[in-house]
Order: structure tokens, then sequence, then C-alpha cells
């Protein structure tokens, strides 16, 4: 039979992430000594007291349906959340969870674009964002950035793409894939220029609590009453708590468009997980002391791994202040980035991320959320691939 396949599903790419990840996995059930620096998810196990409050909600049988945008225990907690972190003020009616800080994502592109709308998106970018606007029947506006600005947009780049059919402009700080942070000043600037264009934000704060060298997280909503206005907020308990399997993410929003939300998810997929959302409640609730181990663990792999890639032979790297990533340039290997890791996988049995799935072809990204002997092991091996190019 001849399948008719809808043009939104044709047009995407699958995740070049996962399709890495899923091969070497798949390699290593072979029986190959692969490392792996592809999936973005800490190594580390998720903290015993959130497991503990998931168990205990699936013996006290809290596994039926919840309102679809969370447990109202759970709302209150994350609005909790930004008022302690991020001193904002928001209503547990402002809260939706989600099923991942994806989901938020999608849900939040989809409640406000539709088509003839233009969304503003920084490259390198996180690869889900311009294949989720595409969905949404709107049109991605890639701003290119470069390792010379720290991979950070500019003023001036915001400036000249803002148009009338500009919805939306997506911030990722700290940023997946590159690591970089925009500081309060740089957030201010760029802030300020949507609120005077009446252009949304969708600020991306998944990586909040994973900063490095003085580096500080600021939300671009906390700057004034105006600018939480045109400020959605997506967050998710993925990476400062290891549940990236729990599937369990959470936004804040503007009252309109939290409803909007809302309804959206109750078509689509309802709930998120019940008793996932029993371990939410305890991430944000109860001890946070696993979080400076981790990030003392990262910043001592980040400075290997970045000391190992600048001493090989035509590779650069800026060294990331947030988040779990490294992205360095291979341009001067004379390789595009997909050929470079699919014959570094093939070669050596290092996986990587090809920068072409960011929107950066002259780059890869490398994932240290890995133990610091599978660092030293893997680049090791890189460095004999580019020395034999």
């Amino acid at each position: 039979m001849n399948y008719k396949i809808a043009k939104r599903a044709a047009a995407l790419s699958p995740s070049l992430t996962l399709a890495i990840d899923s091969k070497a996995k798949q390699m290593k059930a072979e029986g190959h000594d692969v490392v792996g620096f592809g999936a973005g998810e800490p190594d580390f196990d998720t903290p015993q007291h959130i497991k503990d409050a998931a168990a205990k909600a699936l013996a006290d049988g809290f596994t039926k349906y919840t309102p679809s945008s969370g447990i109202p225990e759970l709302r209150e907690a994350i609005a909790q959340k930004f008022q302690r972190d991020n001193g904002l003020t928001y209503k547990a009616s402002q809260i939706i969870v989600s099923n991942g800080g994806k989901h938020s994502c999608y849900n939040v592109i989809l409640a406000t674009c539709e088509e003839g709308d233009e969304v503003i998106i920084p490259s390198p970018y996180w690869l889900s964002y311009p294949e989720m606007v595409t969905l949404a029947g709107a049109t991605p506006v890639i701003l290119k950035t470069t390792d010379q600005t720290e991979f950070k947009v500019t003023p001036e780049q915001l400036r000249a793409a803002i148009t009338p059919r500009t919805r939306l402009f997506i911030l990722n700080s700290p940023s997946n894939p590159t690591g970089s942070v925009y500081t309060p000043d740089e957030l201010r600037v760029l802030a300020d220029i949507c609120v005077e264009r009446g252009v949304l934000i969708m600020s991306d704060e998944i990586y909040e609590h994973l900063l490095y060298d003085g580096a500080v997280h600021c939300s671009v909503a906390s700057f004034s009453p105006k600018h939480q206005e045109h400020t959605i907020i997506v967050h998710g308990f993925a990476k400062a708590w290891s549940m990236t399997g729990w599937r369990l993410g959470f936004l804040a929003a503007p009252e309109p468009i939290a409803k909007a939300i809302d309804a959206v998810q109750s078509h689509s997929t309802s709930n998120p997980c019940s008793f996932a959302q029993k371990g939410g409640v305890a991430a944000l609730t109860g001890p946070q002391d696993h979080l400076p181990k981790w990030l003392a663990e990262y910043s001592k792999r980040r400075t290997v791994a970045w000391q190992r890639l600048n001493a090989m032979p035509g590779i650069t790297c800026v060294n990331s202040k947030g988040a779990f990533y490294l992205f360095p340039n291979i341009s001067r290997t004379g390789l595009g980035s997909r050929e470079f890791c699919s014959r570094l996988l093939e070669q050596e049995k290092v996986a990587a991320v090809p920068g072409i799935a960011f929107g950066a072809d002259d780059f890869i990204r490398l994932s240290y959320a890995t133990s610091l002997a599978n660092i030293e092991k893997g680049l090791e091996r890189m460095d004999r691939f580019v020395r034999g190019l």
C-alpha cells in the first residue's frame, strides 16, 4: 500500500544525538569497547530520597490519573522553587508539569506559534528547537554565532532579525550544546529588546544549577514584571537531579499562556506520570547536597577534557561555563562534522555528536557526563585519530 505521510512528519530529521547514542550502545552490545560522549544525561544516579518518594507513592497506590497540568503539591513546590532560586513570584496556576523538558518546549511552541509566525533561534541550538517550530507550522529564523563570541548572539543580531512576524525568541543559558552562559548584563540587553518589540521569550533554563568558574544563572523573567510578562521559562528534573528517564519537566508562564498549554496537554498526553511527580516534590523540597559533589566532579572532568582537546592538532575549544558539554572546533581537520564523527566511531570506537545537528558543521559536541577514566581513554583515541588524518 502507498502510505501517505503528513508533510509535517516527513520534513523532520531524526534526532542525531539519539541516533549516535543508539549506535554506540549497539556496538557495545556486540562486544566493542566504545567510549560514548554522545548522550546528554548525568552518569550519576538519582538521589536516593527521590527514588524513595516515588517507591512510596507506588506502594501507596498513587498510580491513577492526576490533573493534566500536574498535582497541586508539585506545582506549588515549583512555584516556591522559582521564588527561592530566582526571586520570581508565580501562582501554582501558572505552572504546568509535563513529560520532560523537551515536552515543555514543544508545548510552548505549539501553544504560541502558528503558520506565518517566525521564531528566532541562535545557532548552535539544541537540535529539537527548529524541528518543533516546523511542526507548529512556523518558520525558524537562525542567528549564527561563533566560538569567537563564546557562541552568544549579539544585540545587533537580534534587533536585525526581528520582523512584524516574529513571535518568539528562544534563549538557552546555560547552553546545550556549547556550555556557554550569558552574563546578567548580556541577558538584560537581549530581554529589553524583546520587551520593546513585543516578542515573547522562551527561556530554557534546565541547566540552571550546572555552573563553573564563578558563572551565575540569571532568568530573563527576573529583571522586572514586564520582562516576566514576556517570558516563558521551561525547565525540568533531568539534569540537576539525574532524572532523565523519569520524563518530568515543568514550565512557568503568564496565566493565559499557561491555560492554553494546559489545554494542549490535556488533549495530547494528559498528565505526567503520577508517582514520578511525587519524586519531583522530593527533588525540590528535599536535601540538595548531591549538587556540590556532582559539580566538583564535572568541573574536574571539564578541565581535563578541555586541556586535552586544545592539545590536539587542528582542534580548538572554548571552555564551557555551564551544563556538561564541550563544543570543539574541528574545521582545521578538513572534515565536516558528520564524516568526522562517523570515522571516529568506526576507527577508534569513540561516539561524539556532529555539530551539524546543532546548526554548526565546523564543530562536534562532547559530553563530559561520563567518568574521568572514560574521558581520558576516549580523548587519547581521538588524539590518535586526528593525528592520523
